[in-house]
């Protein structure tokens, strides 16, 4: 965290308890009081949380997105107004495994915040699980792979931790958080199992632009390629990696390089005008679109990913 947002987390811990009452109703960008007294509010972190979150607390819950639409969360930092409505908030949900870089910070903010860890329960993923070695330990946060929410099974863990601490917050309403989540993970597991039955006779290498879809991989046994060798998109490809990649594709028989929606599509384009491919877009639901939602979305990367592996 850069020293003006330090700067920024000291002022608002003295200066937000004397203004809040002010700014509550002039600031547009700061929570406002809810109509309905007894609604919890909620901060997602970035956009899968955000729309698991709402589909667990439905209209008893107000849910904002921390990371703004249309920005690409992995080195996102929280502004003065982002730390004010943590700062007002019930609760924040995060996703863990050091995706959100600014979390051991929150305490700075507001230390009786509830803070729910969606990655709980999961069995992380890092270079080490595909060596297979059984001496080695795989919930290493520094080195494992965040992106659990791309497995539809793992969504389904993260549903249930945002229920579990719903619940906790808001006792008197159990019953209905915990409907919502049962009916929503319902939609998980039909989702899982579309995407077995529906890749399970295709081939089985595909390459992304950066290692995103590890546990989707893992989960529906395809091998993942990469263009840069890293959980973080923004790190740039050396020649001897695109060199590589070109060779594995040819030797592949691969005819789609996949890209994706925050990052610049150049690269993959220029592999696959050197192959003879095409490029497709593989969603790491990362950055929110109003028309469509996970389930959609999902069925979209599924389908893009038949018309690279089953054709």
């Amino acid at each position: 965290m850069d020293e003006q947002t330090k700067v920024a987390i000291l002022a608002i811990t003295v200066i937000i308890p004397i203004l809040s009452l002010l700014v509550w109703n002039s600031d547009q960008a700061i929570i406002s009081a809810s109509s309905d007294s007894t609604q919890i509010t909620v901060i997602a972190s970035f956009y899968p949380l955000y729309e698991f979150t709402k589909q667990v607390g439905k209209e008893k819950v107000e849910v904002l997105l921390l990371v703004p639409p249309g920005v690409e969360p992995h080195d996102w930092e929280p502004t003065i107004t982002d730390l004010q409505k943590m700062h007002q908030s019930n609760l924040i949900v995060i996703n863990g495994i050091g995706f959100e870089n600014w979390v051991d910070d929150i305490d700075t903010v507001n230390s009786k915040v509830m803070v729910v860890n969606t990655s709980e329960g999961i069995s992380l993923i890092n270079d080490s699980f595909f060596q297979k070695d059984e001496n080695k330990h795989y919930d290493d946060y520094s080195l494992a792979d965040p992106h659990i929410w791309l497995n539809p099974l793992m969504a389904k863990i993260q549903v249930s931790n945002i229920a579990d601490a719903l619940l906790q917050i808001d006792p008197n309403n159990r019953i209905f958080y915990q409907e919502n989540a049962k009916s929503y993970i319902s939609k998980l597991e039909h989702l899982d199992e579309k995407i077995k039955n529906e890749l399970s006779t295709c081939k089985k290498d595909f390459i992304v632009f950066h290692k995103a879809f590890s546990y989707f991989a893992v989960q529906y046994e395809l091998n993942q390629h990469t263009i840069i060798n890293s959980n973080n998109p923004n790190i740039e490809p050396t020649s001897k990696t695109l060199e590589e990649i070109i060779n594995l594709a040819k030797n592949s028989g691969i005819n789609v390089i996949f890209t994706e929606e925050a990052v610049n599509a150049r690269t993959s384009e220029v592999i696959a005008t050197e192959i003879g491919a095409r490029v497709l877009v593989l969603s790491t639901m990362e950055i929110m679109n109003e028309n469509s939602n996970y389930i959609m979305k999902m069925e979209n990367n599924l389908s893009n990913l038949k018309e690279a592996l089953c054709t």
